[in-house]
């Protein structure tokens, strides 16, 4: 057998620049580059190996370690997961600051290979620079963490432990059911070892990722189940988008008159204005789904986790005999709510069952004018709130429907954490598929920045925008540099709002004055936090990074700046204040949080007296 003599890490850099996924016909490199930051424990390793020998693969320079994996996660979300970037980090905190983007991807089922490095497996220098030292277990790492939030992990300390561990990381990276972040901790010493891999470990390698049909039994039983069905909903997830099963949820809905609700990761699956599309579901829906989702007697989920703001803490299906139906291609989703579980991709089962539907003659019991009828009233609020202005100043949703009326259709939003994520999902109107790129399975503060990055990397031909609250902006931002460097536009909308305007809000609903979560200098006399509002100008230190920027206090000024914003060529980030609590409300929804059984204060104790009432009128299960 023929060989060649590589470093592990060189060995690993050929392996992932020949592996190639194919869906439905179509071949696509899997890999496309390493975004990474060097230190001691990777830089005479990867680093070497990615200076002189990275085949096609392109090095993209890091900020920060969470936010450059951030960035890998958008840009394979924007790929609906048929391409990724690894990433390299050194050693101990440089790898402990990946683990909260590694949950995200995990959580949202996004694939994303990271490459930490990991202590001296020869442990000759013991302990190194940054090695932890646990007395009780010493092969423990700062790489252990991942394995709480890896999809599969391993520690690769003999140089020909790659081959098996890459084919294994391979297998999980492209498994639509599995998928999520991998961990491959690759000790400092052992990325430079040389071993004499076999020439036919780096074949052009291509991964089938076949559509997986449901059973046909399944089908029947879902088929059966929702034939005495008269007020079916359907509820869209981001697999609609992933298993690129949009026309198929059209013509589904079409067939049978069903109106879809959305989830966040399912938003944009169907233009807002179709006439089945009632709008988002759940904690931050609309009043037109959460209505018909009360009165709904099955629930087909398609592509959807159900997650707690999807059902509003079990909450939103209120109907006494709700059954559902779960298409998915995880059994972990298909199972949930104890439902008729359809284990397929969303394409095919949509097929399936429609035509198993469509022999029974099967159509839905909904009068003819009545989803017509929510949808107009819930425009009209819609429209209310975009239009909505405030004496103090703009208000968040007026500011959004400026936005929304300026960027154009083909603009790519991106969102994550706070207020912003209810108000998009409420009341934004895409009307293109993967024009909506929210990160709302793990809600991560600090994505929005990096994930604007890594979706222009994927869309380099669109505008993209990062709707950001002025709190995740402060704790992440550092990409935007990346950006700059890179060539890549993205345009930064920073709402300030003076805090964790969100969470302040939370507060206030369940007893609380208001604690710790507006950012206020600090009073002598009360030893609080409630002196006035610290003066940050956004604008200045956009532009002191490179980027232009542009402050827009009024609906005239923001749309101005939008509108010079899209001719800039560079990252562009434009700082509008917004009238604190100004963010849109809860519609026929409720959010289970947790109150205090026992506090000083009456509105704590009534806050729990009313959630205790919402515990027992919501599914147990």
């Amino acid at each position: 057998m023929a060989t060649v003599r590589l470093t592990m890490a060189q060995a690993l850099l050929r392996f992932l620049d020949a592996q190639y996924v194919s869906i439905d016909g179509e071949e696509t490199k899997f890999v496309r580059g390493v975004m990474g930051i060097f230190g001691h424990g990777n830089v005479t390793g990867i680093g070497e190996a990615l200076e002189r020998s990275p085949g096609s693969l392109t090095l993209i320079q890091g900020k920060n370690e969470q936010g450059m994996v951030h960035a890998a996660v958008a840009y394979a979300k924007q790929k609906n997961r048929k391409q990724i970037f690894a990433c390299t980090t050194s050693i101990g905190p440089g790898a402990l600051n990946m683990v909260t983007a590694a949950a995200t991807a995990t959580v949202n089922r996004i694939p994303v290979l990271l490459l930490p490095g990991d202590n001296f497996a020869s442990r000759q220098p013991d302990p190194v620079l940054q090695q932890l030292e646990v007395a009780s277990d010493y092969t423990v790492s700062a790489t252990d963490p991942f394995k709480a939030v890896s999809k599969y992990w391993d520690r690769i300390v003999r140089p020909e432990q790659l081959m098996s561990a890459a084919l294994q990381a391979m297998r999980v990276l492209t498994d639509p059911a599995e998928t999520g972040a991998v961990t491959l901790a690759l000790p400092q010493d052992v990325q430079a070892e040389a071993h004499d891999y076999p020439e036919e470990f780096f074949r052009r390698r291509v991964h089938y990722i076949d559509r997986r049909p449901p059973a046909a039994e399944a089908v029947r039983r879902a088929a059966e189940l929702l034939a005495g069905k008269r007020r079916p909903l359907i509820v869209a997830g981001g697999g609609v988008l992933y298993a690129e099963a949009v026309q198929e949820l059209r013509e589904f809905a079409e067939a049978f008159g069903i109106p879809v609700a959305e989830t966040q990761a399912g938003k944009s699956a169907l233009p807002w204005d179709h006439p089945l599309n009632v709008g988002a579901i759940g904690v931050t829906g609309s009043l037109a789904a959460n209505l018909l989702a009360k009165e709904a007697d099955a629930v087909i989920g398609v592509g959807t986790r159900y997650s707690d703001f999807t059902t509003s803490s079990k909450s939103a299906f209120a109907h006494p005999d709700v059954q559902f139906v779960n298409l998915n291609v995880s059994a972990l989703d298909a199972a949930k709510w104890s439902g008729a579980a359809l284990t397929g991709d969303a394409k095919l089962g949509l097929r399936a069952l429609g035509s198993a539907l469509a022999e029974r003659g099967y159509r839905s019991g909904y009068e003819a004018d009545e989803i017509a009828g929510l949808k107009r009233r819930w425009d009209a609020e819609a429209d209310r709130l975009f239009g909505l202005e405030h004496e103090a100043g703009l208000s968040q949703t007026r500011a959004l429907g400026v936005i929304q009326e300026t960027i154009g259709p083909d603009a790519v939003v991106v969102c994550a954490a706070g207020s912003l994520p209810g108000d998009l999902h409420r009341l934004w109107r895409p009307s293109r598929p993967k024009t909506y790129h929210m990160e709302y399975g793990f809600s991560c503060m600090g994505y929005e920045v990096s994930g604007a990055f890594g979706v222009s990397l994927a869309e380099p031909d669109r505008e993209v925008y990062a709707l950001v609250g002025d709190g995740s902006y402060l704790m992440l931002h550092s990409e935007l540099v990346t950006s700059l460097q890179e060539g890549k536009k993205i345009t930064v909308l920073l709402f300030d709002n003076h805090g964790f305007q969100c969470i302040h809000n939370l507060q206030r609903e369940h007893g609380s004055d208001g604690f710790g979560n507006e950012f206020r200098y600090r009073e002598e006399a009360t030893g609080r936090l409630t002196g006035g509002y610290l003066p940050i100008d956004f604008a200045a230190h956009a532009r002191s990074l490179g980027a232009k920027a542009f402050f827009a206090a009024t609906a005239d000024e923001l749309k101005a700046a939008l509108e010079q914003a899209k001719k800039e060529r560079v990252s562009t980030l434009i700082h509008i204040p917004v009238v604190p609590g100004t963010n849109t409300g809860g519609y026929e929804s409720w959010w289970n949080v947790g109150v205090a059984e026992v506090s000083v204060s009456d509105k704590v104790v009534q806050a729990h007296e009313n959630m205790k009432r919402k515990i027992r009128a919501a599914k147990p299960y």
